[in-house]
């Protein structure tokens, strides 16, 4: 069973995280128990941080700019307009395979960005879609992971900076990254690229590549709840 794809909203439709995030919470449990078909949800926030399990107080804006609380893998991150984000809630085949499931989201990702010229890859001991540093210029993450996985079955995800400025990196340490920089396709392609130029394309990269990840829904469920996290 493919996975069904929804635009829950784009520029000028930005949601609200906490309407997303308990549009996830609802989905992942009918996911689970069977009662709905995998969904992945696409779509730009509203301006807002959000905080993963593993983020410091220190790692917190000082400006009072407020930050959610997000049951994730991870450290402080931002969302906003200009900026595609992705919410796979599919039922894993293996509920061990984390790091497959994370490696496949990076791979969509690095095919979709590839369109523009833009040459993503992976850094060993990072997680996310990165343009490795010339020597001159640092590593520079231009999509980021972050899911939790809960009874086999995923939700959180990642974010693609497509189009905004990187003005809101500024007050924080991104994903607790210090040596390296953030980048987005617009400011490496060198035209502008918003989350409404990728998303069919990045819809039908994660249905391609994330169907043979999951678990057959008529099969018999014997496996034992697990809950992982990871955040890049």
């Amino acid at each position: 069973m493919n996975p069904t794809t929804t635009v829950l909203g784009l520029d000028p439709n930005f949601v609200p995280y906490q309407e997303a995030w308990d549009l996830q919470k609802k989905t992942h449990v009918a996911v689970a128990n069977h009662s709905q078909s995998p969904e992945i949800f696409l779509l730009e926030h509203e301006a807002v941080y959000t905080a993963g399990k593993r983020t410091e107080e220190q790692d917190r804006p000082t400006d009072g700019t407020p930050v959610i609380d997000v049951d994730r893998g991870g450290l402080l991150t931002w969302h906003g307009p200009g900026q595609l984000v992705g919410y796979p809630i599919i039922e894993l085949a293996d509920k061990a395979g984390i790091r497959p499931y994370v490696e496949t989201l990076e791979q969509a990702l690095i095919n979709v960005i590839a369109d523009y010229g833009v040459k993503g890859e992976r850094v060993k001991g990072r997680s996310g879609v990165w343009i490795v540093g010339d020597g001159i210029t640092p590593d520079r993450k231009i999509a980021a992971i972050g899911i939790r996985v809960d009874h086999g079955v995923t939700m959180h995800g990642f974010a693609l900076n497509c189009s905004h400025s990187i003005d809101p990196y500024n007050i924080i340490v991104p994903c607790g990254i210090t040596d390296a920089g953030v980048t987005t396709i617009s400011l490496e392609a060198g035209k502008t690229v918003t989350p409404s130029d990728v998303v069919d394309r990045v819809a039908e990269e994660l249905v391609k590549l994330l169907t043979p990840l999951m678990k057959n829904q008529s099969a018999i469920e014997t496996d034992v709840p697990q809950t992982e996290g990871i955040n890049a």
